[in-house]
């Protein structure tokens, strides 16, 4: 199977990108290191869609990046709802900030520079209707252990990454942290019966989390 067909296929059978959206994934591919990281149209529609169906008043992000997830996901929101994005690379904000700033999102995002896993016990905020990880794939154990009990009852986690290439199933990659950080975040979401899961082939893994 051809899978960059059948992704320009998946792309011209779904709704179309917003353009606000699509420059943003522009200026990412050209101005960016690591433009892959940037979640794109297809996981994106997915976000806006997953907003839309929960009707979230209070979002959390962990791992802004160039700001696309953040945007998609506010895109799905309703007026007066909330979305807290944390980005731990203070050199990523020059970009970022005016994206989100400058989107047609302004009063649904807050973004905060620093290591969530310091920052967010501290700031009090509680009862979350979604979350999304998409930060450094060595600690996702650790986000997980730290928003779930922040989480509300019926709320939804996603997980970015949780294939990693496929990666978590070549021997070769065995001593690699990343790919030993996204493997113990599988076996521990497996393992928690306080949880539903389901692990999505959508673009490097997408686990969806609801919690009971």
């Amino acid at each position: 199977m051809n899978m960059e067909r059948l992704e320009g296929y998946m792309l011209s059978n779904s709704t179309a990108e917003h353009p606000y959206l699509h420059r943003l994934y522009r200026a990412t591919q050209t101005q960016l290191l690591r433009p892959r990281m940037a979640s794109g149209h297809l996981q994106g529609l997915f976000l806006k869609m997953v907003a839309q169906l929960v009707n979230p008043r209070l979002v959390l992000e962990i791992g802004t990046y160039s700001g696309y997830s953040a945007l998609a996901l506010a895109s799905g929101m309703m007026p007066g709802s909330k979305l807290i994005t944390y980005e731990i690379n203070d050199e990523q904000e020059d970009f970022t900030r005016p994206w989100l700033e400058g989107s047609p999102f302004p009063a649904v995002i807050e973004m905060r520079i620093g290591d969530v896993l310091e920052l967010l016990p501290a700031a009090g905020e509680a009862d979350y209707d979604m979350v999304f990880i998409d930060g450094n794939k060595r600690d996702y154990v650790k986000y997980y252990d730290l928003v779930l009990p922040r989480l509300r009852s019926g709320g939804i986690i996603l997980a970015d990454n949780t294939l990693w290439d496929g990666h978590i199933a070549d021997a070769a990659y065995n001593d690699d942290p990343q790919t030993q950080g996204i493997l113990a975040f599988n076996a521990r979401v497996a393992a928690d019966d306080s949880v539903e899961k389901l692990i999505l082939p959508l673009r490097d893994g997408l686990t969806v989390i609801r919690k009971k």
